[in-house]
C-alpha cells in the first residue's frame, strides 16, 4: 500500500515529537510501542501499528545506552517495522528484521549530533560565566530541535520520498533471504527478553518473575490484559510501600536530629 504525502508529513511530525522526547527521556514516547501505534494511526491501520509495536518493543526491552555503547535506535525501528509491514505486505517479524538497517541510521544520527554538540561548549561556558541563562536555554532548545529535525527528515525520506525505491528493493529479495529476515525477526524478541532477564534475575525481583511466569501459563496468554492489570496493582503497592518507607526514614532522621540538639 502507498503512503500519501499527508500521511508522510503526519508521520514526520510524530517522529519529531517522539525524537524530542527521546532527547529528554521524559514521557518515553520514543519507545517502539508508542511510535508504532502512532504511525499505524497516521496510516489508518492501527492493527499493524499495535502488532509491530508489541513485537519491536519486546526486541528492544533490554537494549540500553551504557557509557559509550549506543544500541540500534528503537524509534526508527518501531517506525520502519510498521511502515515496511504496511507498504510491502510482509508480516511484522520479517519487517522488524529488515528495519534494523534503519535503526542503525538512528544510531548514526545520535552520534553525529552528540559530536556536533561538542562545538556548543565554548558558548555554554561563556554564557555560564556571564550568568546568561537565556542564551544557555536557547542553545539547549536549539540542540533538541536539530536532533528531532534530523529524525523527522529521515522519517519523511524513508516513509514517503523514497518509499517506491525501498518497496521495490525489498520486493526484489529472494525468498530465502526473506525467510532469513523472518527468522531473525522472530528471534529478536527472545533476545530482548533474555537481556531483560539479566535485570530480573536478582533477589529483589525474582518473586515477580515467578509470579509472572505462573500467571502466563495459567492464562495461556489468551488475554494478557488481566496480567497487565495485576502487574499495575503490584507496581502501585510497591510504590506505596517505598513512599511509606521514605517517610518513616525521614521521620526517624528528624527525631534523631532533635534528640542530638537537646
Amino acid at each position: 500500500m502507498q503512503i500519501t504525502l499527508i500521511q508522510g508529513i503526519l508521520i514526520s511530525l510524530v517522529v519529531f515529537l517522539c525524537a524530542c522526547d527521546k532527547h529528554m527521556e521524559v514521557f518515553m514516547w520514543f519507545r517502539p510501542l508508542t511510535v508504532s501505534f502512532l504511525t499505524g494511526l497516521c496510516l489508518g491501520n492501527v492493527q499493524i501499528g499495535l502488532q509491530a509495536g508489541a513485537v519491536t518493543e519486546l526486541a528492544y526491552l533490554g537494549l540500553l545506552t551504557v557509557g559509550g555503547t549506543v544500541p540500534p535506535d528503537p524509534l526508527l525501528a518501531g517506525l520502519m517495522t510498521t511502515v515496511l509491514s504496511y507498504t510491502t505486505g510482509n508480516d511484522v517479524a520479517t519487517s522488524m528484521g529488515m528495519a534494523v538497517t534503519f535503526a542503525l541510521v538512528g544510531q548514526w544520527i545520535g552520534m553525529a549530533t552528540n559530536t556536533l554538540y561538542a562545538g556548543f561548549i565554548p558558548t555554554f561556558e561563556k554564557a555560564a560565566d556571564n550568568h546568561d541563562g537565556k542564551t544557555m536555554g536557547t542553545w539547549v532548545i536549539g540542540g533538541i530541535v536539530i536532533y528531532a529535525a534530523a529524525y523527522a527528515i529521515v522519517a519523511f525520506l524513508c516513509t514517503y520520498a523514497f518509499q517506491n525505491g525501498i518497496v521495490a528493493f525489498v520486493n526484489s529479495f529472494p525468498e530465502w533471504l526473506v525467510n532469513g529476515f523472518n527468522i531473525a525477526g522472530g528471534l529478536m524478541p527472545a533476545v530482548g527478553l533474555a537481556l531483560l532477564l539479566v535485570v530480573m534475575l536478582k533477589a529483589d525481583n525474582f518473586a515477580y518473575l515467578i509470579l509472572g511466569f505462573v500467571l502466563v501459563n495459567i492464562t495461556n496468554c489468551d488475554n494478557i490484559l488481566p496480567i497487565a492489570l495485576i502487574a499495575a496493582v503490584l507496581a502501585f503497592i510497591s510504590y506505596q510501600r517505598d513512599v511509606q518507607i521514605s517517610k518513616l526514614t525521614a521521620l526517624k532522621g528528624s527525631e534523631g536530629d532533635e534528640e542530638d540538639g537537646i
